[in-house]
């Protein structure tokens, strides 16, 4: 029986060199109610353009072809580009797999969570515990979830999952979010979480046919794709840091044993110790505040409401900081240790905050 949530979302699915299964698998989605089905054929060779002309004559079903390989990122952007252009009447996208992982019953869940009209990323989630998942892909989600909610704020339970479902609405949005290969997608989740856009995970069957071995994805190298899109604000953000540590501790030296005490400020003296400690905070924290809204969270917008803002979170960090160590001192911890573990601490919710609130881009803009 036809589903009306199935008839007003579209099937978006990118292929590269599919076996004869595709064609099925699109006939079983408009046999149970998709109108609509969007294969983009990624540079597929000749031998394989049979399958995809068979797809043609399936009624609702368009194929979008490129000439050569452009990754998995690229050929989501060209089916977005089409239907943002084509369908303007549907509710959102539904994107799947090529082979043959997402079954209809599970994308049917999902057109049914967008008739709900919610902004939101659905997941169609897999269970990682079952005997039947790969280790490659068990393994890999797991490392991604837990650094994901790290950096992220977020817990993902399956950051690799194709089949994913938002609505029309979002197309800009997805069609902006950098990457054409299989970074493209956990792009997407960091675009999401850093937008407050919600991620909400929809429970989905786990099927791995031939322990997945159809998959184009790379564990190796896509892996460290992934990888260094997840972590790469965080090392450029470590970057500043360091940089800004090392200018803090430079003009101190210079202000303290020379600069100071040719003015008559002794050094060690009251005076001395404060002007060179707060001098040189004031100059580092301004370089990093400019390293750190152009070139690690890249800001676009209003950079007086984020300067405002950082300085807020610099007090706040320095007097949590102090309290911290003074509270640990109480019960007898070193002095030294204290500090490390509370800057260790507050340097990662640093990070945070500063993604989430002094960097955000307003969204209305």
């Amino acid at each position: 029986m036809a589903n009306s949530a199935a008839a007003e979302a579209v099937i978006l699915i990118p292929s590269l060199e599919p076996d004869d299964r595709l064609p099925r698998y699109i006939r079983d989605l408009t046999e149970n109610g998709f109108r609509y089905a969007v294969v983009v054929d990624d540079g597929s060779s000749e031998q394989y353009q049979p399958i995809f002309r068979e797809i043609e004559t399936i009624g609702g079903a368009t194929v979008l072809h490129h000439e050569k390989n452009k990754g998995k990122g690229e050929a989501l952007k060209t089916g977005y580009r089409y239907i943002k252009e084509a369908m303007p009447d549907i509710t959102g996208v539904i994107t799947a797999d090529a082979d043959g992982q997402h079954t209809v019953k599970d994308c049917i869940r999902l057109a049914e969570k967008l008739e709900e009209g919610k902004q939101a990323l659905y997941l169609g989630s897999r269970d990682f515990g079952k005997d039947n998942v790969p280790f490659k892909s068990s393994f890999g989600n797991r490392v991604t979830s837990v650094l994901f909610a790290l950096l992220y704020g977020h817990w993902v339970s399956d950051t690799q999952t194709g089949l994913r479902a938002f609505r029309k609405e979002e197309l800009p949005f997805m069609i902006d979010i950098e990457g054409s290969r299989f970074e493209y997608e956990m792009n997407v989740l960091i675009a999401c979480a850093r937008n407050r856009i919600p991620i909400i995970p929809v429970e989905i069957e786990t099927i791995y046919e031939n322990e997945n071995k159809g998959s184009h994805y790379h564990p190796l190298k896509d892996s460290m794709r992934i990888f260094r899109v997840m972590a790469g604000n965080f090392v450029k953000f470590m970057g500043a840091s360091l940089i800004c540590f090392v200018l803090d501790q430079g003009i101190a030296a210079v202000l303290r044993e020379w600069l100071l005490p040719a003015a008559g400020l002794a050094k060690g003296s009251f005076l001395n110790v404060n002007i060179s400690g707060w001098g040189a905070r004031l100059v580092s924290a301004v370089v990093n505040f400019k390293m750190n809204k152009d070139l690690v969270f890249k800001l676009q917008g209003n950079a007086k409401s984020a300067a405002w803002k950082y300085a807020v979170l610099c007090i706040l960090i320095i007097c949590l900081s102090n309290a911290g160590v003074w509270l640990l001192g109480k019960i007898g911890m070193a002095g030294w240790l204290a500090k490390i573990m509370m800057d260790l601490m507050l340097y990662f919710i640093s990070y945070r905050a500063q993604q989430a609130w002094v960097f955000r881009e307003d969204k209305s803009a």
